[in-house]
């Protein structure tokens, strides 16, 4: 996707221009370092797309859009806090190559610059944009935790699920879209439209991310398959599951949760979830919500040329190595 590359070039662009002070070294060398471990970008990207889908000139977004790559990052520097994560895409993460208390200093700062970023969009705007990003920063927030305490509970239900990775992953990605819109002075209508487009592609895209973490080709996926499994972690494949087995399945499923073999664990645990019909069940849901973000992103008052590039990207997105 040619366009997409052009996107691409100019957010990492941007990216490489952010300025953080020098001293202290250690709490801004760190956030240096964090800011150039790679990334999709995606979500700026989609900034600068929501611009242009209603005819703003994309470089009038690109201090929104950094904005939400800055909050992202943030995000990623206190989750590898709280996961104890000693990688991030590939790379020492800050907790790791600094110390705890560093990481959480410096993305304080980073949630901070990204205010910095917000206040440099039109004056006229800014009402309307820290009214998203401020709804979107703390919804970010109730996701994390609710994510955090299904670690815990065995009673969690597909529907708080849905809500959690809607919270956590989905609706930073609407208000990628909105903020865009915003900047190029599309009606509210129309805003709403386009962030209802990118929460719900945003949810189709977790449960993909879901069913491919059990289901995924191991040389192609890029990260360990069967990880969720493994960890026993709650996801709506996990909940399918256990939905649909009946007494003897879901006894060997809670058995399967404790097995010391991880190989065995996995490769069992798949078996199961295709046999009662778990990765069926998922995929319908996941088309679903696909169905509903394209349903929203048709009622977007404009022409069927300018919504091809966001088509693509969501095609694009959903298609990922199975």
């Amino acid at each position: 996707m040619q366009q997409l590359e052009a996107y691409s070039i100019l957010v990492e662009k941007a990216v490489n221009g952010l300025e953080f002070p020098v001293q202290p070294a250690n709490l801004y060398d760190p956030l240096r370092y964090f800011m150039t471990l790679g990334g999709k970008r995606m979500r700026p990207i989609l900034t600068l797309m929501g611009s242009e889908l209603f005819g703003g000139k994309i470089e009038q977004a690109v201090p929104a859009a950094m904005a939400v790559e800055v909050f992202h990052n943030f995000t990623l520097i206190h989750d590898d806090i709280m996961d104890e994560a000693p990688l991030r895409r590939g790379k020492q993460t800050v907790h790791t190559k600094w110390d705890r208390n560093i990481a959480i200093l410096s993305g304080d700062v980073l949630f901070v610059k990204a205010y910095q970023l917000l206040a440099e969009q039109d004056k006229s705007q800014l009402y309307d944009l820290l009214e998203q990003f401020n709804k979107t920063a703390i919804e970010v927030c109730e996701g994390q935790q609710m994510d955090m305490d299904f670690e815990t509970r065995s009673d969690v239900q597909e529907s708080e699920y849905i809500e959690m990775i809607r919270l956590k992953t989905s609706v930073l990605l609407g208000c990628a879209l909105e903020l865009g819109a915003i900047a190029a002075n599309a009606d509210l209508k129309d805003r709403k439209h386009l962030y209802d487009f990118g929460q719900y592609l945003g949810i189709a895209f977790q449960i993909q991310d879901d069913i491919l973490d059990l289901y995924a080709d191991p040389d192609k996926f890029g990260k360990q398959v069967g990880g969720d499994v493994i960890s026993n972690k709650k996801t709506l494949l996990n909940l399918k599951a256990y939905a649909l087995a009946d007494e003897t399945e879901k006894e060997i499923l809670r058995q399967l949760s404790t097995e010391a073999d991880l190989v065995l664990k996995v490769e069992q645990t798949r078996q199961i979830y295709t046999l009662i019909g778990a990765r069926e069940a998922c995929e319908k849901a996941m088309k679903e919500y696909y169905s509903k973000a394209m349903n929203a992103l048709n009622a977007v008052n404009v022409s069927d040329t300018a919504r091809k590039p966001l088509i693509a990207l969501a095609d694009l997105l959903m298609i990922r190595n199975s």
